[in-house]
């Protein structure tokens, strides 16, 4: 079985039993990367985000028979990585009694001691200019920037309107701006 197959044609092999294990295997080849990524802009930390692809695709091998197909598969796994995403930092803050700013902080400490973002002074202060936006402008502006997700799409990742998640961008963008221009 090849990646080629399109992902109406996953679900359906996925939903016959005999098939099961392989469609799957082909469903997280074909999106972990991507969501990998998504949720590391979110978390920061490497270990913390493999932890939660790892909590997304137990979610997704438990509800994938339960999909209705009112999305594309891709946008309902965004949408699964960005709650995960936020439940993990929320539970965060509850477990260590944190309010907001000191998660962010650890994030940025997270940000400049780990090595596994780029090493260049423009990608660090880029993140650590994204890790200044709030919650929600964050995940907008990494995306619309970094996956180029349209609003349409991005609408029903996050259960938005468009014209809100516009807003949400062009704020963020402004923010991202004037912290880079400061110095």
């Amino acid at each position: 079985m090849t990646l080629q197959i399109t992902d109406a044609e996953l679900l359906m092999q996925f939903r016959t039993t005999d098939r099961r294990e392989e469609s799957y295997t082909i469903l997280i080849r074909r999106y972990q990367e991507r969501l990998y990524w998504h949720i590391r802009r979110i978390v920061i930390n490497h270990d913390d985000a493999n932890d939660i692809l790892q909590n997304v695709f137990i979610k997704v091998w438990k509800s994938l028979d339960g999909f209705r197909e009112d999305s594309q598969l891709f946008t309902w796994l965004y949408r699964i990585a960005t709650n995960e995403s936020i439940t993990f930092l929320n539970s965060k803050k509850k477990r260590f009694y944190l309010p907001i700013e000191d998660v962010t902080k650890e994030l940025k400490n997270k940000l400049t001691t780990s090595g596994n973002f780029s090493e260049s002074k423009t990608e660090l202060k880029l993140q650590e200019a994204i890790l200044n936006l709030p919650e929600k402008q964050r995940i907008v502006f990494n995306l619309r920037y970094y996956d180029e997700m349209p609003y349409e799409e991005m609408s029903r990742v996050l259960g938005t309107s468009e014209g809100a998640l516009k807003a949400s961008f062009h704020h963020a963008v402004k923010k991202v701006e004037k912290f880079l221009l400061a110095d």
